[in-house]
């Protein structure tokens, strides 16, 4: 059992509130599918051109055109899919890359292609932190939009509404001390007041740098955590135990 007594809880997706294997297998899988249709039927919408003009700066081009070589149009969209199914195949936390998914997974979702896997410990830790008073919070390599998505087209129906806030690789990588120093500063409490959940060491690592609360969450499918990683170890979510609220 983990004792808590702070008063924000911030959680990781793959691997902590949904199965790894869903992620790689089924969202990973139809983001690949419907790639080159999107790319196709979306060329010339505003949130398209955004997210291939983060690809090409997360790439260290100037611009995409720059990135592309100022290619013909089919030329510079074959040269965008096949750039996009290189970082899906090597897991790519880029932000360009995580904005282009999102925006495929939406179409998915939203037409009930896709229902995302919740863990069953997940839906009523959520309600009793609410219930107690908890802020709880998302951090996750995908991006906001991803990750409301995600949470409002669930396998158990819509959770949304109990999150207060969402964080991406806007706010830094994930295994940099930094990007958990502005979360804690978006949030407005003492990093000793705000619990992250997360079944990587190395994450976990970085956010007890800043001064945060940690525990490691153990899943079926999670890869091994290294021994002698220092973290607390819940298996499922009801091990958290509330104090003080």
């Amino acid at each position: 059992m983990f004792h808590f007594t702070g008063r924000v809880i911030l959680l990781d997706i793959e691997g902590t509130t949904s199965s790894i294997q869903f992620v790689n297998e089924t969202l990973f899988n139809y983001a690949k599918q419907n790639l080159d249709s999107y790319l196709r039927s979306h060329w010339d919408t505003d949130e398209q051109i955004h997210a291939r003009e983060q690809i090409a700066r997360d790439a260290r081009a100037d611009s995409f055109a720059a990135w592309s070589k100022s290619e013909p149009r089919q030329q510079a969209r074959e040269r965008l899919r096949i750039e996009v199914l290189r970082l899906i195949d090597r897991d790519a936390k880029t932000t360009g890359l995580k904005e282009l998914q999102g925006l495929i997974w939406r179409e998915g979702f939203q037409a009930g292609k896709l229902k995302a896997h919740i863990f069953a410990d997940v839906p009523p830790a959520l309600r009793s932190w609410n219930d107690a008073g908890l802020d709880v919070r998302i951090y996750s390599s995908g991006s906001v939009m991803a990750q409301r998505l995600f949470f409002a087209h669930t396998d158990v129906g819509d959770l949304s509404s109990f999150f207060r806030g969402n964080y991406d690789t806007t706010s830094g990588p994930k295994r940099s001390h930094e990007s958990y120093a502005n979360i804690v500063a978006d949030i407005g409490a003492p990093a000793g007041q705000i619990l992250f959940l997360s079944d990587i060491a190395a994450e976990l690592d970085a956010a007890r740098a800043a001064g945060l609360q940690t525990a490691l969450v153990v899943r079926a499918g999670n890869a091994a955590a290294p021994q002698e990683h220092g973290h607390p170890v819940i298996h499922e979510f009801g091990e958290i135990q509330i104090d003080g609220h």
